[in-house]
Protein backbone atom coordinates (compact mmCIF):
# COMPACT_ATOMS: atom_id res chain seq x y z
CA UNK A 1 0.00 0.00 0.00
CA UNK A 2 1.19 3.46 -1.12
CA UNK A 3 1.45 5.79 1.79
CA UNK A 4 0.19 9.16 1.76
CA UNK A 5 0.65 12.39 3.78
CA UNK A 6 -3.04 11.78 5.20
CA UNK A 7 -2.01 8.10 6.07
CA UNK A 8 1.25 9.82 8.10
CA UNK A 9 -0.86 12.09 10.24
CA UNK A 10 -0.38 15.34 7.94
CA UNK A 11 -3.95 16.82 7.48
CA UNK A 12 -3.87 20.37 5.68
CA UNK A 13 -6.74 22.63 6.49
CA UNK A 14 -10.15 21.48 8.18
CA UNK A 15 -12.30 20.90 5.13
CA UNK A 16 -13.35 17.71 3.98
CA UNK A 17 -11.87 15.63 0.91
CA UNK A 18 -13.61 13.75 -1.94
CA UNK A 19 -13.72 10.48 -1.42
CA UNK A 20 -10.45 9.67 -3.22
CA UNK A 21 -9.00 13.15 -2.21
CA UNK A 22 -7.92 13.37 -5.54
CA UNK A 23 -8.40 15.68 -8.83
CA UNK A 24 -10.52 12.68 -9.96
CA UNK A 25 -13.62 13.79 -7.36
CA UNK A 26 -14.25 16.23 -9.89
CA UNK A 27 -17.19 14.80 -12.01
CA UNK A 28 -15.97 14.14 -15.51
CA UNK A 29 -11.98 14.45 -14.64
CA UNK A 30 -9.31 11.19 -16.33
CA UNK A 31 -6.40 11.01 -15.54
CA UNK A 32 -3.54 8.86 -16.77
CA UNK A 33 0.21 8.23 -16.94
CA UNK A 34 2.50 6.66 -18.89
CA UNK A 35 6.05 5.92 -17.09
CA UNK A 36 9.44 5.55 -19.00
CA UNK A 37 11.48 3.51 -16.21
CA UNK A 38 14.74 1.88 -17.66
CA UNK A 39 16.23 1.45 -14.21
CA UNK A 40 19.19 3.20 -15.58
CA UNK A 41 19.30 6.82 -18.00
CA UNK A 42 15.68 6.99 -18.01
CA UNK A 43 13.33 8.52 -15.75
CA UNK A 44 10.59 10.44 -17.24
CA UNK A 45 6.80 10.33 -18.85
CA UNK A 46 3.72 11.53 -19.73
CA UNK A 47 0.57 12.47 -17.05
CA UNK A 48 -2.62 13.66 -19.21
CA UNK A 49 -5.48 15.50 -17.09
CA UNK A 50 -8.60 15.17 -19.59
CA UNK A 51 -11.94 16.80 -18.73
CA UNK A 52 -14.76 15.06 -19.73
CA UNK A 53 -17.69 17.06 -18.60
CA UNK A 54 -20.82 14.97 -19.93
CA UNK A 55 -18.80 11.76 -19.46
CA UNK A 56 -19.80 9.44 -15.71
CA UNK A 57 -18.09 7.41 -13.63
CA UNK A 58 -15.66 5.50 -15.27
CA UNK A 59 -16.22 6.66 -18.67
CA UNK A 60 -13.24 6.64 -20.58
CA UNK A 61 -11.03 9.30 -22.38
CA UNK A 62 -12.07 8.73 -25.65
CA UNK A 63 -15.56 10.18 -25.22
CA UNK A 64 -13.82 13.56 -24.67
CA UNK A 65 -14.75 15.92 -27.68
CA UNK A 66 -13.11 18.99 -29.10
CA UNK A 67 -16.51 20.50 -29.73
CA UNK A 68 -17.09 20.87 -25.91
CA UNK A 69 -14.95 24.28 -24.83
CA UNK A 70 -14.27 25.19 -20.85
CA UNK A 71 -13.70 28.04 -18.93
CA UNK A 72 -10.15 28.14 -17.94
CA UNK A 73 -7.02 30.39 -16.67
CA UNK A 74 -3.65 30.42 -16.68
CA UNK A 75 -1.45 31.44 -13.67
CA UNK A 76 2.29 32.90 -13.94
CA UNK A 77 4.02 32.75 -10.89
CA UNK A 78 7.50 32.59 -12.78
CA UNK A 79 7.59 32.45 -16.32
CA UNK A 80 11.04 30.30 -16.99
CA UNK A 81 9.39 27.75 -18.63
CA UNK A 82 7.34 25.82 -21.45
CA UNK A 83 3.54 25.90 -21.37
CA UNK A 84 2.14 25.39 -25.00
CA UNK A 85 -0.89 26.66 -25.31
CA UNK A 86 -1.11 29.01 -22.63
CA UNK A 87 -1.62 32.24 -24.16
CA UNK A 88 -5.01 31.64 -26.03
CA UNK A 89 -6.31 30.26 -22.72
CA UNK A 90 -5.56 33.78 -21.46
CA UNK A 91 -6.69 35.13 -24.14
CA UNK A 92 -10.27 33.49 -24.69
CA UNK A 93 -10.39 31.98 -20.82
CA UNK A 94 -11.59 28.69 -22.77
CA UNK A 95 -9.79 25.40 -22.13
CA UNK A 96 -10.24 23.25 -25.62
CA UNK A 97 -8.42 20.05 -25.23
CA UNK A 98 -6.98 17.93 -22.46
CA UNK A 99 -3.81 19.02 -20.57
CA UNK A 100 -0.69 17.06 -20.84
CA UNK A 101 2.45 17.35 -18.17
CA UNK A 102 6.24 15.78 -19.14
CA UNK A 103 9.88 16.64 -19.53
CA UNK A 104 11.14 19.93 -20.78
CA UNK A 105 12.65 18.98 -24.36
CA UNK A 106 9.38 16.09 -24.67
CA UNK A 107 7.24 19.45 -24.58
CA UNK A 108 6.93 19.85 -28.24
CA UNK A 109 6.48 15.85 -29.31
CA UNK A 110 4.24 15.32 -26.82
CA UNK A 111 2.10 18.84 -28.37
CA UNK A 112 2.13 16.96 -31.60
CA UNK A 113 0.90 13.99 -30.59
CA UNK A 114 -1.46 15.50 -28.46
CA UNK A 115 -2.51 17.18 -32.29
CA UNK A 116 -2.47 13.67 -33.54
CA UNK A 117 -5.48 12.35 -30.69
CA UNK A 118 -7.45 15.38 -31.43
CA UNK A 119 -7.21 15.46 -35.22
CA UNK A 120 -8.20 11.67 -35.36
CA UNK A 121 -11.25 12.79 -33.13
CA UNK A 122 -12.59 16.18 -35.25
CA UNK A 123 -12.29 15.69 -38.97
CA UNK A 124 -13.24 19.10 -39.84
CA UNK A 125 -11.00 21.10 -37.14
CA UNK A 126 -7.93 23.60 -38.63
CA UNK A 127 -7.05 25.12 -35.53
CA UNK A 128 -6.52 23.44 -32.18
CA UNK A 129 -4.43 24.52 -29.16
CA UNK A 130 -3.00 21.67 -27.51
CA UNK A 131 -1.77 22.70 -23.94
CA UNK A 132 1.42 21.30 -22.58
CA UNK A 133 3.21 21.65 -19.66
CA UNK A 134 6.81 20.79 -18.11
CA UNK A 135 9.27 20.59 -15.72
CA UNK A 136 13.27 19.79 -16.53
CA UNK A 137 13.82 16.27 -15.02
CA UNK A 138 17.41 16.48 -16.51
CA UNK A 139 18.84 15.45 -13.20
CA UNK A 140 17.65 11.92 -13.06
CA UNK A 141 16.67 11.38 -16.64
CA UNK A 142 18.61 11.95 -20.07
CA UNK A 143 16.71 14.52 -21.20
CA UNK A 144 18.37 15.62 -24.47
CA UNK A 145 17.28 11.88 -26.09
CA UNK A 146 13.60 13.08 -26.13
CA UNK A 147 12.49 9.77 -25.34
CA UNK A 148 8.56 10.59 -25.56
CA UNK A 149 6.74 9.30 -28.58
CA UNK A 150 3.34 9.54 -30.31
CA UNK A 151 2.63 6.67 -28.57
CA UNK A 152 3.22 7.48 -25.21
CA UNK A 153 1.10 10.19 -24.66
CA UNK A 154 -1.72 8.42 -26.88
CA UNK A 155 -1.54 5.60 -24.31
CA UNK A 156 -1.41 8.26 -21.76
CA UNK A 157 -4.77 9.93 -22.83
CA UNK A 158 -6.85 6.77 -23.34
CA UNK A 159 -6.09 4.93 -20.68
CA UNK A 160 -7.29 8.01 -18.44
CA UNK A 161 -9.73 6.68 -15.80
CA UNK A 162 -11.73 8.62 -12.96
CA UNK A 163 -10.16 6.24 -10.12
CA UNK A 164 -7.32 7.40 -7.87
CA UNK A 165 -4.40 8.81 -9.82
CA UNK A 166 -0.77 6.80 -9.53
CA UNK A 167 1.31 9.59 -7.52
CA UNK A 168 5.24 9.66 -7.00
CA UNK A 169 7.90 8.24 -9.47
CA UNK A 170 4.86 7.92 -12.28
CA UNK A 171 3.88 9.92 -15.63
CA UNK A 172 5.28 13.28 -15.90
CA UNK A 173 6.84 12.89 -12.38
CA UNK A 174 9.08 10.11 -12.78
CA UNK A 175 12.32 11.97 -12.87
CA UNK A 176 11.73 14.68 -10.64
CA UNK A 177 12.21 16.09 -7.06
CA UNK A 178 11.90 19.17 -5.08
CA UNK A 179 13.23 20.41 -1.83
CA UNK A 180 15.85 18.77 -2.16
CA UNK A 181 14.10 14.94 -1.70
CA UNK A 182 12.76 13.02 -4.46
CA UNK A 183 9.30 13.73 -5.54
CA UNK A 184 6.70 13.26 -8.36
CA UNK A 185 2.94 13.37 -9.18
CA UNK A 186 0.64 14.06 -6.25
CA UNK A 187 -2.67 15.39 -6.05
CA UNK A 188 -5.63 16.04 -3.63
CA UNK A 189 -9.46 17.38 -3.37
CA UNK A 190 -11.78 19.43 -1.28
CA UNK A 191 -15.41 19.57 -0.74
CA UNK A 192 -16.59 23.23 -0.91
CA UNK A 193 -19.72 24.20 0.74
CA UNK A 194 -20.80 27.33 -1.09
CA UNK A 195 -23.56 29.00 -2.86
CA UNK A 196 -24.13 30.35 -6.10
CA UNK A 197 -26.58 33.19 -4.73
CA UNK A 198 -27.74 34.63 -1.58
CA UNK A 199 -30.53 31.99 -1.38
CA UNK A 200 -29.59 29.33 -3.40
CA UNK A 201 -27.46 26.57 -1.66
CA UNK A 202 -24.77 24.59 -3.51
CA UNK A 203 -21.52 22.62 -2.93
CA UNK A 204 -18.91 21.56 -5.51
CA UNK A 205 -15.21 20.07 -5.39
CA UNK A 206 -11.93 21.76 -5.75
CA UNK A 207 -9.33 19.02 -7.13
CA UNK A 208 -5.41 19.43 -7.93
CA UNK A 209 -2.83 17.76 -9.50
CA UNK A 210 0.91 18.62 -9.31
CA UNK A 211 4.61 17.92 -10.71
CA UNK A 212 7.06 18.80 -8.12
CA UNK A 213 10.31 19.64 -9.48
CA UNK A 214 11.24 22.71 -7.25
CA UNK A 215 14.01 24.26 -4.89
CA UNK A 216 13.17 25.63 -1.26
CA UNK A 217 13.43 23.85 2.43
CA UNK A 218 10.55 21.31 3.04
CA UNK A 219 8.01 22.28 5.35
CA UNK A 220 5.47 20.26 6.64
CA UNK A 221 2.64 21.74 8.45
CA UNK A 222 5.65 24.16 9.49
CA UNK A 223 7.92 22.19 10.84
CA UNK A 224 11.33 22.33 8.49
CA UNK A 225 12.61 18.67 7.23
CA UNK A 226 16.25 19.92 5.99
CA UNK A 227 17.60 17.71 2.86
CA UNK A 228 20.35 15.77 2.78
CA UNK A 229 23.38 17.12 1.30
CA UNK A 230 23.90 17.28 -2.34
CA UNK A 231 26.96 17.19 -4.15
CA UNK A 232 24.69 19.11 -7.45
CA UNK A 233 21.65 20.99 -7.69
CA UNK A 234 19.66 19.48 -10.18
CA UNK A 235 18.68 21.19 -13.40
CA UNK A 236 15.18 22.96 -13.24
CA UNK A 237 13.38 24.19 -10.03
CA UNK A 238 9.82 24.55 -11.35
CA UNK A 239 6.02 23.25 -10.50
CA UNK A 240 3.08 22.42 -13.27
CA UNK A 241 0.01 23.04 -11.09
CA UNK A 242 -3.82 21.67 -12.50
CA UNK A 243 -6.90 23.12 -10.71
CA UNK A 244 -10.34 20.98 -11.42
CA UNK A 245 -13.79 22.11 -10.33
CA UNK A 246 -17.32 21.94 -10.81
CA UNK A 247 -18.19 25.12 -9.30
CA UNK A 248 -19.59 27.62 -12.03
CA UNK A 249 -17.00 29.58 -12.01
CA UNK A 250 -15.49 31.98 -15.23
CA UNK A 251 -12.60 32.69 -16.83
CA UNK A 252 -11.48 36.02 -14.36
CA UNK A 253 -12.98 33.89 -11.52
CA UNK A 254 -10.37 31.00 -12.38
CA UNK A 255 -7.52 33.04 -12.86
CA UNK A 256 -8.12 33.98 -8.98
CA UNK A 257 -7.99 30.83 -7.78
CA UNK A 258 -5.07 29.65 -10.17
CA UNK A 259 -3.04 32.51 -9.09
CA UNK A 260 -3.66 31.02 -4.97
CA UNK A 261 -2.47 28.11 -6.10
CA UNK A 262 0.72 29.22 -6.69
CA UNK A 263 0.76 31.00 -3.25
CA UNK A 264 0.46 27.33 -1.75
CA UNK A 265 4.27 26.45 -2.67
CA UNK A 266 5.10 28.84 -0.24
CA UNK A 267 3.43 26.80 2.36
CA UNK A 268 6.03 23.98 1.74
CA UNK A 269 8.96 25.90 1.81
CA UNK A 270 9.48 26.73 -2.10
CA UNK A 271 12.02 29.54 -2.41
CA UNK A 272 10.97 30.77 -6.41
CA UNK A 273 14.12 30.29 -7.50
CA UNK A 274 14.45 32.72 -10.67
CA UNK A 275 14.79 29.58 -12.94
CA UNK A 276 11.71 27.83 -11.51
CA UNK A 277 8.98 28.02 -13.95
CA UNK A 278 5.78 27.71 -11.44
CA UNK A 279 2.34 27.84 -13.51
CA UNK A 280 -0.96 26.82 -12.57
CA UNK A 281 -3.82 26.40 -14.94
CA UNK A 282 -7.50 26.45 -13.52
CA UNK A 283 -10.74 24.61 -15.43
CA UNK A 284 -14.55 24.54 -14.70
CA UNK A 285 -16.38 21.43 -15.64
CA UNK A 286 -19.44 23.55 -15.43
CA UNK A 287 -19.23 25.50 -18.64
CA UNK A 288 -22.60 27.57 -17.68
CA UNK A 289 -25.16 28.15 -14.48
CA UNK A 290 -28.41 29.91 -14.34
CA UNK A 291 -27.19 32.08 -11.75
CA UNK A 292 -23.57 33.52 -11.60
CA UNK A 293 -21.17 32.66 -8.76
CA UNK A 294 -20.97 35.56 -6.43
CA UNK A 295 -17.72 37.27 -5.57
CA UNK A 296 -18.10 36.70 -1.81
CA UNK A 297 -18.48 33.15 -2.11
CA UNK A 298 -14.88 33.09 -3.58
CA UNK A 299 -13.42 32.70 0.04
CA UNK A 300 -13.87 29.16 0.62
CA UNK A 301 -12.73 28.06 -2.97
CA UNK A 302 -9.46 29.89 -2.34
CA UNK A 303 -9.30 28.22 1.24
CA UNK A 304 -10.04 24.65 -0.81
CA UNK A 305 -7.69 25.39 -3.16
CA UNK A 306 -4.70 26.38 -0.78
CA UNK A 307 -5.27 23.14 1.45
CA UNK A 308 -5.71 20.92 -1.88
CA UNK A 309 -2.73 22.15 -3.65
CA UNK A 310 -0.50 21.72 -0.59
CA UNK A 311 -1.67 17.96 0.39
CA UNK A 312 -0.93 17.26 -3.24
CA UNK A 313 2.59 18.71 -3.28
CA UNK A 314 3.20 16.70 0.09
CA UNK A 315 1.82 14.07 -1.56
CA UNK A 316 4.17 14.03 -4.18
CA UNK A 317 7.21 13.89 -1.88
CA UNK A 318 5.53 11.12 0.41
CA UNK A 319 4.87 8.52 -2.02
CA UNK A 320 8.13 9.53 -4.55
CA UNK A 321 10.86 6.41 -3.91
CA UNK A 322 14.54 7.40 -3.73
CA UNK A 323 16.02 6.92 -7.27
CA UNK A 324 19.13 6.60 -8.77
CA UNK A 325 19.10 7.80 -12.52
CA UNK A 326 21.36 9.67 -15.29
CA UNK A 327 25.06 9.32 -14.63
CA UNK A 328 24.61 7.83 -11.10
CA UNK A 329 22.85 10.83 -9.64
CA UNK A 330 20.10 9.88 -6.73
CA UNK A 331 17.37 12.06 -5.20
CA UNK A 332 16.53 10.26 -1.75
CA UNK A 333 12.73 9.84 -0.85
CA UNK A 334 11.81 11.60 2.51
CA UNK A 335 11.96 9.78 5.62
CA UNK A 336 7.83 9.11 6.40
CA UNK A 337 8.90 9.26 10.12
CA UNK A 338 9.72 13.01 9.91
CA UNK A 339 7.08 13.92 8.18
CA UNK A 340 4.64 12.01 10.59
CA UNK A 341 6.69 13.59 13.80
CA UNK A 342 5.83 17.08 11.67
CA UNK A 343 2.02 15.93 12.03
CA UNK A 344 2.39 15.04 15.34
CA UNK A 345 4.12 18.62 16.15
CA UNK A 346 1.02 20.45 14.16
CA UNK A 347 -2.14 18.27 15.92
CA UNK A 348 -0.13 18.79 19.62
CA UNK A 349 0.15 22.80 18.71
CA UNK A 350 -3.30 22.72 17.70
CA UNK A 351 -5.27 20.76 20.81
Amino acid sequence: MQLRARDLGVVPGTLPTGPLNAITDVPGVLVGHTTLDDGADLHTGVTAIVPTPSAGAGTSATAWSPQTALPAAVAVGNGYGKLVGSTQVDELGRLETPILLTGTLSVFRAADALLTYLLDRDSAATSLNPVVGETNDGYLSDIRRRPITEQHVLDALTTASSGLPAEGCVGAGTGTAALGFKAGIGTSSRRVPTRTSGTAPASGTVGALVQSNFSGLLRVLGTPIPAPPSPSEPTGNSCMIVLATDLPLDARQLGRIARRAIFALGLIGSDYAPGSGDYAIAFSTTPSAPEPFLEGNLRPVFQATLDAVEEALLNSLVTARTTTGFRGRTRYAVPHELVAAAGLTARTARA
